[in-house]
């Protein structure tokens, strides 16, 4: 099952990817939401190789991710793979130069399942995918946004 959305943001690649590698702000963020976040890398900058354990409630169920940021190419993409029990997602940012001040900034994440409990939660999300896809899409947005205008104050 994949989600994808596509935004413009109104700021420089290199600023755009920089926010975007401000990852402490992102567990800060799951923490505040009721996620245990762990960073069990021992990188001194970020990159490829970077790991998080995660815990979360989710349907009732404590659940368990790890998560690893497989692919950096500064200042065009990221690449993460995710892994739970029955579960394994891909999650990736592209990023493009409109033009020196506006930047594309394209976001995928696709979920397949290793078991069957797994099988049957993605089922229950293809029938709502039409909801889940916009509900993806109005958040990217909704980021896009509070990045632009926070890039915007800083400058």
């Amino acid at each position: 099952m994949k989600f994808s959305a596509r935004e413009d943001i109104e700021a420089p690649i290199d600023q755009v990817f920089a926010s975007l590698c401000e990852f402490e702000g992102f567990e800060r963020q799951a923490m505040r939401r009721g996620a245990d976040v762990q960073r069990v890398d021992n990188l001194s900058m970020p990159g490829a190789g970077m790991r998080w354990k995660a815990s979360f409630m989710m349907r009732g169920r404590r659940r368990e991710l790890d998560l690893e940021l497989v692919q950096f190419d500064v200042p065009n993409e990221m690449g993460f793979v995710a892994k739970s029990s029955g579960m394994d997602g891909t999650f990736r940012i592209e990023l493009m130069a409109l033009s020196r001040s506006r930047t594309r900034m394209a976001v995928a994440l696709e979920l397949s399942a290793l078991n069957l409990s797994a099988r049957l939660l993605l089922q229950s999300l293809k029938l709502a995918k039409t909801t889940l896809s916009k509900r993806f899409k109005l958040r990217v947005a909704d980021y896009s946004k509070g990045l632009e205008e926070r890039l915007q104050r800083s400058a």
